[in-house]
């Protein structure tokens, strides 16, 4: 694998390790994925596209399962993706300087360690009108649309307590709509960025590999068994550690 050499066997097993936990909540993992990526030196260009990809394969196995389950309901997800859609295309498209896609990958860390540490201690759900509610998920569709497009976060690790702090689906629901909100919007963002660059699937068949099994025993548990925070706490070291070395470089530019 020319683009990551041998370290892509190290980040095979980190993959895996990443797909099974987040998929069993109804997430793709790419904000691990890039915060290992990262770690491990792989070239900004490179991050996006990588990440979007392996999104896209391991929320497509959830996506199934929580389909099949009777966990999706299209009046939850649809307002989400009337925006995050076009603004992941969007995202996809802007070819933005490495130092900027530093910072807004620096940025997009720290909220998601906010989400892993302390959200899910809030114990909290807020009681809006439909209007209100309508208006939070367009907002936060487009939002969370162009940081896909841009960086390769999927956006579902945001996406699904929102969900259940607005008190809009339960936790499986939350997950299903999760798993295809990252899906559709990794395709959008990805259609986008091959329109002016390419990616080799030879060159990422291990990693694909990984989080397609991860993702097939993830989703399985998530959707039939169980849903591992805790784990997902654990694998938040990854993000931190992520933050520091992305901080550092962000600011030696």
């Amino acid at each position: 694998m020319d683009a990551l050499g041998y370290l892509s066997y190290v980040l095979a097993i980190l993959f895996f390790v990443v797909a099974l936990v987040y998929s069993s909540v109804g997430l793709g993992g790419g904000s691990s994925y890039i915060a290992l990526m990262a770690i491990f030196g792989v070239s900004s260009s490179e991050i996006p596209m990588i990440s979007l990809l392996l999104n896209l394969f391991v929320t497509s196995v959830g996506s199934f399962n929580f389909i099949k389950n009777k966990h999706a309901k299209a009046s939850l997800i649809l307002p989400f993706l009337v925006t995050s859609i076009p603004m992941a295309y969007v995202g996809g498209s802007l070819q933005v300087p490495k130092q900027i896609f530093y910072w807004i990958l620096l940025i997009s860390l720290v909220f998601v360690a906010a989400r892993i540490y302390l959200w899910h201690n809030l114990a909290i759900k807020i009681h809006l009108g439909e209007r209100a509610r309508l208006l939070i998920s367009l907002v936060a569709g487009s939002i969370l649309g162009l940081i896909a497009g841009i960086v390769g976060i999927g956006g579902g690790i945001y996406l699904v307590p929102l969900i259940i702090v607005l008190g809009l689906g339960s936790e499986k629901e939350a997950a299903a709509c999760g798993a295809i909100f990252i899906w559709l919007n990794s395709c959008s963002g990805l259609i986008s960025r091959l329109q002016y660059s390419s990616i080799d699937l030879a060159n990422y068949f291990i990693l694909i590999m990984a989080v397609l099994l991860g993702g097939v025993l993830g989703s399985y548990l998530g959707a039939y068994k169980l849903a591992p925070k805790r784990m997902e706490k654990i694998l938040g070291v990854i993000i931190l550690l992520a933050i520091i070395f992305v901080a550092r470089k962000t600011l030696d530019y």
